[in-house]
């Protein structure tokens, strides 16, 4: 019989737990490593006391046994070429036709800033700026994106030096748990280009006005921005971060860091 393969990090202790615990599994453990969802199946199984026991060995062992497994190639079905400039530079990329632009930027050009949040387009997490007007890139195919000029979050930035939108954002705490802040940030550039070309929205006043900038209300920015859902509910925060950018003087900041007193 051949001999098992064997893991550093794996004690005889860990062994056994995975034995008693998951024999069915031990097989496929040991071909081709501790998955994540034998890690949670085994917190289901004996709670806290594995974690306290047997974490640091388990974690390690999946990292490792993770990372070297090979990821097969991928097979592109009714592939185009597409040729597009993301985030200022060059690109071309061989896509499924129906691939769209949000799974081509994360699975396939590991730019993840760009959130799948309900891939329906109702949340606005995937928005990225096409030719620099904002769209929900879970709703585009990357096939359409020929020619085109693609920026993502990552885009925004200046190396180190953030976009103003960015820095803003960092300011008013313009967002809690950050998962629809790509989102959000895209769609508030894309927001102040639209207001300086005079482009009305469902609220303008006068339509007719498009020869000159809008003067962005509160109310402006919430009807401009109200495609991007926030679930902890920033949004008052997210206006003044908006309004500061767009305006002429700074907004003063509502919160301040703790400094310990009380």
């Amino acid at each position: 019989m051949e001999d098992q393969p064997k893991f550093p990090d794996l004690s005889d202790a860990e062994r056994k737990v995975l034995e008693d615990l998951m024999p069915d599994e031990m097989s496929e453990i040991i071909t081709s490593g501790l998955k994540r969802r034998h890690f949670l199946k085994l917190i289901t199984c004996t709670g806290t006391s594995l974690l306290a026991t047997h974490f640091l060995g388990i974690e390690q062992l999946m990292a490792r046994t993770t990372a070297a497994v090979p990821v097969p190639p991928a097979i592109v079905e009714n592939g185009v070429n597409v040729a597009f400039k993301l985030n200022g530079r060059a690109q071309n990329l061989l896509v499924d036709s129906r691939m769209t632009l949000l799974d081509a930027l994360r699975e396939r050009l590991a730019l993840t800033g760009s959130k799948k949040g309900c891939d329906h387009g109702q949340c606005g997490a995937c928005t990225v700026l096409v030719d620099g007007r904002c769209v929900l890139s879970c709703l585009t195919l990357a096939a359409t994106c020929e020619d085109k000029a693609v920026t993502s979050i990552e885009g925004l930035a200046d190396g180190d030096t953030l976009h103003p939108m960015q820095t803003a954002f960092i300011k008013h705490d313009g967002f809690q748990c950050g998962y629809c802040t790509p989102g959000q940030i895209c769609s508030a550039v894309a927001l102040l280009s639209e207001a300086k070309n005079g482009e009305a929205s469902y609220v303008t006043q006068n339509v007719r006005q498009t020869d000159k900038s809008v003067k962005l209300s509160d109310e402006e920015i919430r009807e401009r921005m109200s495609g991007n859902i926030c679930r902890c509910g920033a949004y008052p925060n997210i206006v003044d971060a908006i309004r500061e950018v767009h305006g002429d003087k700074a907004v003063a900041q509502v919160w301040q860091f703790a400094d310990g007193t009380i």
